[in-house]
């Protein structure tokens, strides 16, 4: 849902930048049995951002001579991929991020970022899997050069691609109506949202729960949306925010937004029983940020 051409970084803008990215990397346990935390297949698409004063003569010279070149970090990303035996793609992408400013000294920073492709078993303990989601975690990583330390910059997690149905307990009425106005009130509604999340840890190290905070928020976004009877969807997700950072210390700050897809209506007989269709292309859009 949020996408954009222009990337960001959270040690400040950047002169020029440059990487690869969409390198996917499908790592199979086919038949070590599998540990903690850990599933037969670790699958991502990764993408790996440099920068660096060593990179400048390329774009003003056509001097490539610090250059890496982006098919190099490609086959970097692919086989060090080998190496990593975690389950959590904040600690995949610390591992990437880690070597790669250890093998390539004129790079002064890194940034790291990964979303999960998804795969379920067909049966506990098969061979057998098939494609997962529709969310999917996604995580970053930006590491900086001081000297001969390697300093985290940032660390970040999330979910993306929730899709959420409740039947029944969402309201939303009392809002202006002017002469733009067509939308009737409506106190008992079928709710559909999509929703994506982002989050930052208090501490760098606080990152590296081997998945558990991932869990527990999504556990929570759905306890959330099934439990709470809400008057719009913008207090579904202030609900949402506010208890990630009641419940969860090592979450410093969290970021939502959310669309509302919620289904036309074609007919319904009171407020039990109705047929709908797919809306119309508009949504709405909500979003919100929240601090400690």
């Amino acid at each position: 849902m949020r996408e954009s051409s222009l990337e960001q970084f959270s040690s400040g803008w950047k002169r020029n930048y440059y990487g690869k990215g969409d390198v996917t990397v499908y790592r199979l346990e086919r038949k070590t049995p599998v540990g903690p935390g850990q599933d037969s297949i670790f699958a991502a698409s990764v993408k790996m951002l440099l920068y660096g004063e060593a990179f400048w003569p390329t774009y003003t010279e056509g001097d490539n001579t610090g250059l890496i070149a982006t098919d190099s970090m490609k086959n970097f990303i692919q086989r060090e991929s080998l190496d990593f035996r975690g389950g959590d793609l904040e600690s995949y992408c610390r591992l990437l991020a880690e070597k790669f400013l250890q093998t390539y000294p004129q790079t002064e920073g890194i940034q790291v970022s990964a979303e999960e492709l998804p795969y379920s078993a067909l049966t506990q303990g098969g061979v057998g899997f098939t494609p997962g989601g529709p969310e999917k975690l996604t995580a970053r990583v930006e590491m900086c050069r001081d000297g001969e330390r390697l300093n985290f910059v940032e660390v970040k997690s999330g979910i993306r691609g929730f899709r959420l149905v409740r039947l029944g307990g969402s309201a939303f009425q009392g809002f202006v109506r002017d002469q733009y106005t067509t939308l009737p009130e409506v106190a008992y509604r079928p709710l559909h949202v999509w929703l994506d999340l982002e989050w930052f840890y208090a501490a760098p190290a606080a990152g590296f729960t081997e998945g558990q905070a991932a869990a527990s928020i999504r556990s929570l976004a759905l306890d959330v949306f099934q439990s709470f009877e809400s008057g719009s969807i913008q207090q579904v997700i202030y609900q949402l925010g506010t208890r990630i950072l009641s419940e969860l210390p090592c979450v410093a700050a969290v970021d939502l937004e959310a669309s509302n897809r919620t289904w036309d209506t074609v007919l319904e007989q009171g407020d039990q029983r109705g047929i709908y269709t797919d809306p119309r292309p508009p949504y709405g859009c909500l979003g919100l940020s929240l601090r400690r």
